[in-house]
């Protein structure tokens, strides 16, 4: 019997076998766009062609809505301001990780006017949206997910910059408390107003990457005295709403899973191998406590063969008594032809069926 895809994530969530395994995974908009120029025919989108899982994501905008300017263009870059305050460098016709220019939050002054524009707004939702596809979605038994964003990745990456966050951990921790705490509660207010409203999700998901290649941004004695408490007040404001917990942070985060695990997080996401995330020992350690969700090398997948072997090789382990989504170790690359991803999901729905 095939399952919808709630269905199917349930039962991953109670570590119970399903159909197959779910598949949420992201690909990059460059690799869609040459997925469209290869064969994906137009008006479809892949999730509908490859026959994945239907998840929704519903973001809150928790940011101080500064104004958002293109500074410059050319063929090759764009320089430009953003909703947070940061000026960002990117490449105009590639996906890539931008060059982060200059921030307006330097100091706790400069965060004191900031923070005065991060009021509750009913605006800061895409009510429309919602509106206009939340029956359809609940027919056909989509994953909801209500997207957050708090904590150390955002606060370093697009508020103040990373050596000066890293700095202010030690030598101004409340500061930077405050600064995660208001993010955080902020996106809470937002999404009571929206669980308010009667409508109903499955999960609460964030993104907070504390790690990177085969090392962490902080200590754990740091971790804990600083950051634990956001994401333990985060997971339990899930639990109270009936939602599941869903931690996306990248790079190497072993240390703190145990943790993550004690604060009651229900899944973990993207497992990146390169940094240092081995998937299938941490099936063996976690996988009774802890949905796993990614862990296949995105490095891999222009490589037929080595992508085909690696899921051979992980996914009948990670799959074993459900609690596993399958998906890349962190996005799907432009690399991808769209003729390789057809024998790569077809190979994912051979083996990651029960």
């Amino acid at each position: 019997m095939t399952l919808t895809t709630k269905e199917r994530m349930l039962r991953m969530y109670n570590h119970q076998e399903a159909d197959r395994i779910p598949i949420y995974d992201s690909p990059w908009n460059t690799t869609i766009e040459k997925w469209h120029q290869q064969g994906l025919p137009k008006g479809i989108s892949y999730v509908d062609y490859f026959e994945l899982d239907h998840i929704v994501n519903i973001n809150v905008d928790n940011t101080p809505r500064f104004e958002e300017i293109l500074i410059e263009e050319n063929e090759k870059f764009k320089t430009y301001t953003i909703k947070m305050g940061a000026t960002l460098k990117k490449f105009t016709h590639m996906t890539s990780t931008p060059e982060f220019v200059d921030f307006k939050v330097k100091s706790p002054e400069d965060w004191k006017k900031t923070k005065e524009r991060m009021t509750f707004d009913t605006n800061r939702i895409n009510l429309p949206y919602i509106k206009k596809n939340y029956k359809q979605w609940k027919k056909d038994g989509v994953w909801l997910e209500l997207g957050g964003w708090f904590g150390f990745d955002i606060t370093h990456s697009w508020m103040v910059g990373t050596e000066r966050l890293l700095m202010a951990m030690i030598t101004q921790p409340e500061w930077v408390i405050d600064m995660y705490e208001t993010f955080l509660n902020l996106d809470l207010q937002l999404m009571d107003y929206l669980l308010d409203q009667g409508y109903e999700f499955d999960s609460l998901r964030w993104c907070d990457d504390m790690g990177y290649k085969n090392n962490q941004f902080f200590s754990m004695d740091m971790y804990r005295d600083i950051l634990k408490p956001i994401h333990k007040k985060a997971i339990e404001y899930a639990h109270s709403k009936g939602l599941k917990a869903h931690l996306h942070s990248c790079g190497d985060v072993n240390p703190f899973i145990p943790e993550l695990i004690d604060m009651g997080l229900d899944c973990l996401n993207p497992l990146e191998v390169k940094a240092g995330m081995d998937p299938i020992n941490i099936k063996k350690k976690y996988g009774d406590k802890l949905v796993l969700h990614g862990g296949i090398n995105a490095v891999l997948w222009d490589d037929q063969d080595a992508i085909i072997e690696q899921i051979n090789e992980v996914i009948p382990v990670v799959m074993k008594n459900g609690g596993y989504i399958f998906a890349s170790d962190h996005s799907i690359p432009d690399s991808v032809s769209f003729e390789n991803m057809k024998s790569i999901i077809a190979k994912i729905k051979e083996v990651g069926s029960y």
